[in-house]
């Protein structure tokens, strides 16, 4: 444990967005666990709305920034992290800087036929989190 904690300190470049992501997928998780999701999308931001596709080089970096902290936090968390919440997470992060986001609701099909659903962020043209979605039909948008 103590290693760990070394490592983070001594060699993580993106500590501020790596501790914010752990408590931002933390409490996500716990409001999907718990909360009825009408209350949650609510905070989601402006539903049925994209943002631009538009964004500046500095935006694109704090995105890739974001990008990399979520994936990292969310594959080693003791909680599930799915893709709705690295997307939620990401969104907070983006949100707090500023910058213009979509999160995408979809569903699809499996390989057994089953149903799933996912959940992807764009920001600009870039996909931050979920990978862009192409597999899946649009079910919802949110722009933040």
């Amino acid at each position: 444990m103590l290693g760990r904690v070394y490592r983070f300190i001594r060699y993580n470049e993106h500590k501020p967005e790596t501790l914010q992501a752990w408590v931002y997928s933390a409490s996500f998780r716990i409001q999907i666990l718990y909360r009825k999701s009408d209350k949650m999308k609510d905070n989601w931001g402006i539903r049925g709305e994209e943002s631009s596709e538009d964004a500046t080089m500095e935006e694109y970096r704090y995105a890739k920034k974001v990008s990399y902290a979520v994936n990292q936090v969310c594959n080693k968390t003791k909680w599930e992290s799915k893709c709705l919440v690295r997307a939620l997470t990401a969104q907070r992060l983006l949100k707090r800087k500023g910058i213009a986001s979509t999160m995408y609701l979809g569903c699809g099909l499996d390989e057994n036929g089953k149903m799933i659903a996912h959940a992807w962020l764009r920001c600009g043209k870039m996909y931050v989190t979920g990978g862009n979605g192409a597999e899946y039909a649009i079910v919802d948008r949110f722009k933040a």
